[in-house]
Formats: structure tokens, C-alpha cells, sequence
């Protein structure tokens, strides 16, 4: 199974490089249009980035500070099942974000488009923290 998997540094406390991947606010903020859920294992979350777009996923992994992980459970069919996970790893005030993005069935056109979209929206979830840049949804992709 082929994996979508980016490492990158983001001059920030991985407090709050982790409330960027498990809080809704922080979601918000760089990857849904709006979300909903509690960090808590078991926990669902509700994703949604438009009518055709509004998915479901329940946490997998949570450790304050240090890992968050959801699986999708309805989602799109190339996604279904899928986890997305950000392991965070803080030495000198920088956290190093080892994101993944794992369980795909196949290297599929939209797995490919998927890495690309990952990488620019990570783009912005790190200029967020740096720099507070806000983004608005329609436009994330095109920063």
C-alpha cells in the first residue's frame, strides 16, 4: 500500500502544532471549511469542506502534545479507512511534524493529487503558526 508521508520543521511548541491537527479551531485554520470534534480517542470528528465533502473520521491515536491520528469512516471511496497522523517531535522551541497519510489501496490519480494537496495545505497549517497568515477556504490552494 503506498503512503503519503512529509517531514518538516515548524518553529513552534508542539502544544500548539498538535491543537492545529486535533481542535476544530485549528483545523479551520488551514485545512477544513469547518469541523467539530473532541481529542479523545473514540472520539468522531466532522470534516467538512463542502455538500458533496462533509466527512466523518474517529480518532485512532491522541497523546497530548505528541501524536493525533484520525481514520476516515466516510469519506470519499479512495479515503475510506485511511488514517491521517501527525507524530510531533519539540527540541528548542521547533517541533518537527512527521505527517502521514496511510492505508491508500493503490497509487491511484488521486493518491498523487492528494500528496500534492497535503504539501501545500501543511504549507499553510506551518505559516499559520510563524506568521498567523489566515487563509481564506477558497483560497488555500492557490497561496
Amino acid at each position: 500500500m503506498p503512503d503519503i508521508l512529509h517531514d518538516f520543521p515548524v518553529a513552534a511548541p508542539a502544544e500548539r502544532v498538535f491543537d492545529m491537527f486535533a481542535t476544530p479551531a485549528g483545523l479551520d485554520a488551514w485545512w477544513t471549511a469547518r469541523s467539530s470534534g473532541t481529542p479523545s480517542l473514540g472520539t468522531e470528528y466532522h470534516l467538512w469542506f463542502a455538500p458533496e465533502h462533509d466527512w466523518r473520521a474517529r480518532v485512532t491515536a491522541c497523546e497530548r502534545g505528541r501524536l493525533f491520528e484520525l481514520e476516515m469512516t466516510r469519506a470519499m471511496d479512495d479515503w475510506m479507512g485511511t488514517r491521517v497522523r501527525a507524530a510531533l517531535e519539540e527540541q528548542g522551541g521547533i517541533t518537527t511534524v512527521r505527517f502521514a497519510h496511510f492505508g491508500w489501496r493503490e497509487a491511484s490519480e488521486h493518491f498523487r493529487i492528494s500528496s500534492f494537496c497535503w504539501a501545500m495545505y501543511l504549507r499553510l497549517l506551518r505559516l499559520h503558526l510563524e506568521q498567523g497568515l489566515v487563509v481564506e477556504y477558497a483560497r488555500r490552494l492557490e497561496v
